[in-house]
């Protein structure tokens, strides 16, 4: 899944209003913000097999550091970890924790089974929606669109710079899905892996808009958010 991360943390700015986005997305993309990195170094494994399922051509050989859901839970509390030791705001730590390891769940669905739930010998689980496009395009479009609708009920531009940051990067993000109907498979799994490290703009891009946002018109905050959220401070 791709856009699915994106529109659920568009949508956990509800419940944390006073977290940058760009903190969001990073949460919620670390397993495949992670990814990359560990395939460039061999410890992880990946093959581009054309035709192997109708919307993408991965076979996800080995990757039980960043997307076992065991090791999602350690990525998890060590990002909840690090935020409750810089901020003691308990709640967003666990929330954050929870979107990190929201990522294996969301994959699920997509992937053929091939998620581990620890490293070694686990279970290898997927229920392989990636091959239906028809689901893939309802899936990925329906969480994005609705998580983006939810972070616009309550996030509004306060000036040019924060319209186009944001739609920007939306424009961005579905042409990066979109065009992956359409373009030739990767050529190797590390043209791959240096693609994929692209997925790191959007932590200080996100983070670039929603510092231009304010709150929404008629939408009601109690006091410490409304004196916290980005544009307002």
């Amino acid at each position: 899944m791709l856009l699915g991360h994106y529109g659920l943390a568009f949508a956990a700015k509800r419940a944390m209003p006073r977290t940058s986005l760009g903190t969001l997305i990073f949460a919620a993309q670390l397993l495949d913000e992670l990814w990359p990195v560990l395939l460039l170094v061999g410890v992880e494994e990946v093959r581009v097999v054309p035709g192997l399922m109708k919307t993408n051509p991965l076979d996800f050989v080995r990757y039980p550091i960043s997307h076992s859901l065991l090791m999602a839970v350690v990525w998890g509390a060590i990002i909840g970890g690090v935020h409750y030791a810089a901020r003691r705001e308990r709640r967003t730590a666990l929330l954050l924790a929870a979107l990190v390891v929201s990522h294996w769940f969301l994959d699920l669905p997509m992937h053929r089974p091939d998620l581990p739930l620890w490293p070694g010998r686990s279970p290898l689980l997927g229920l392989g929606l990636w091959n239906s496009v028809a689901a893939t395009l309802a899936l990925e479009l329906g969480i994005f669109g609705g998580g983006l609708a939810l972070y616009l009920g309550r996030t509004q531009a306060r000036d040019r710079t924060g319209y186009w940051s944001l739609w920007s990067m939306v424009a961005l993000l579905l042409l990066i899905f979109l065009g992956g109907f359409i373009s030739a498979p990767p050529p190797n799994a590390r043209a791959v892996a240096i693609v994929t490290l692209g997925l790191w703009l959007f932590v200080p891009w996100a983070a670039w808009a929603d510092r231009h946002g304010e709150v929404a018109a008629g939408t009601r905050l109690d006091s410490p958010e409304r004196e916290s959220l980005p544009g307002q401070r």
